[in-house]
């Protein structure tokens, strides 16, 4: 358990860390005086004042902060030249976007490392027979791991979703079947056992190859772009769903919290160190995703309140977008706490099986 938590706490970190890193850096070459870097959330733990700027660790464990000179309270700016709320529009919209830049830049590295390292997918278009269930129709018409599927019937397929289509015209019908050295006769069943399906048998038209050494990290960029995309969207979709549901007053399910996140990150490590770098890479399109959305608090907050001013010609005034802010930080954190309690009683249900807990999230 505390190999796990260690694990857990070092993937938070480097997401946090990246993400500030991001509104660190930009500010800095900005110009902009950076008064503290925190890891977690206040209250702070440990503090060092390194020139400007105070590097510390806080006692709440779920975020960290870049607090910035003059970010907030005109009032409290002591040198309007280092000031963030001096800058133009254009300065300040890029230090309030940098972090989520930085969680996408993070997630394109993590998926490139590991598909760099545990091989390039590719359609074979072909259909390849993997692995054949005990029992199976598959079976006895002796189908064989690693046979490939040329034609059903005369028919030639290269495409699994039209493969599968027309295996399920054919239930409780003998069908021809070529492969690329036999043919063979097989009666697709037609109420199978559940995730068997009519013939028993399961397919792929994927192969994972290595191209040349110097090749892969272009491989993996590619590729790595793809999966931030597909996991950005399927974020967004399931972000679309909450919001539904919490409009017609039902309590959204399937939503974990700090500890869902850690029970997941457990289950990752234990498959190994590269499934892990992916994993990782899918919590920063997440965590990219859900700041830019405009909620007080969050990045997307602090970056309505620009083009508020930039459509209006008028700046709201600093002391109410932090009063909103404010509001929002504590509408996020009780959340994350309601989170909890729900992950908490759902690893209970499962009397601490995390494989189970994670299924019970899955399948919902």
């Amino acid at each position: 358990m505390l190999i796990s938590i260690l694990i857990f706490l070092i993937v938070l970190s480097v997401l946090v860390l990246v993400h500030e890193f991001g509104h660190f850096i930009v500010a800095k070459k900005s110009g902009i005086m950076v008064e503290e870097f925190g890891l977690g959330l206040p209250p702070r733990v440990l503090g060092k004042k390194i020139g400007d700027t105070i590097y510390s660790l806080n006692l709440l464990p779920f975020g960290g902060f870049v607090r910035l000179h003059g970010e907030q309270e005109e009032g409290s700016i002591t040198d309007p030249k280092k000031a963030f709320l001096n800058k133009g529009k254009l300065t300040r919209t890029l230090v309030v976007t940098a972090g989520v830049v930085m969680n996408f830049i993070l997630a394109i590295v993590a998926f490139t490392i590991f598909y760099s390292s545990t091989g390039i997918p590719r359609d074979t278009h072909q259909i390849k027979v993997v692995d054949i269930i005990p029992g199976s129709p598959a079976v006895a018409a002796g189908f064989k791991v690693g046979d490939v599927i040329t034609s059903v019937n005369g028919r030639t397929f290269t495409n699994l979703n039209d493969f599968i289509s027309y295996v399920d015209t054919q239930e409780g019908k003998k069908m021809e079947v070529q492969t690329q050295n036999r043919k063979l006769e097989v009666t697709p069943r037609a109420n199978p056992p559940k995730d068997e399906g009519p013939l028993g048998v399961v397919i792929t038209t994927t192969e994972i190859y290595f191209p040349p050494i110097w090749q892969r990290p272009f491989y993996g960029i590619y590729y790595g772009f793809k999966d931030a995309i597909f996991w950005g969207e399927t974020i967004l979709t399931g972000l679309w769903g909450i919001i539904t549901e919490l409009s017609v007053g039902k309590v959204p399910q399937g939503v974990s919290g700090p500890v869902g996140i850690f029970a997941v990150t457990t289950e990752a490590a234990h498959y190994g160190i590269l499934t892990l770098v992916n994993f990782v890479g899918i919590l920063s399109v997440n965590l990219a995703i859900l700041n830019i959305l405009p909620f007080p608090a969050l990045d997307g907050g602090r970056l309505l309140f620009i083009v508020i001013e930039a459509v209006t010609r008028r700046r709201v005034s600093p002391k109410v977008e932090a009063a909103i802010h404010t509001a929002g930080m504590v509408i996020l954190l009780t959340l994350i706490l309601i989170i909890t309690i729900g992950d908490v009683r759902r690893l209970v249900m499962v009397k601490g099986n995390i494989t189970g807990f994670i299924n019970s999230m899955t399948n919902q």
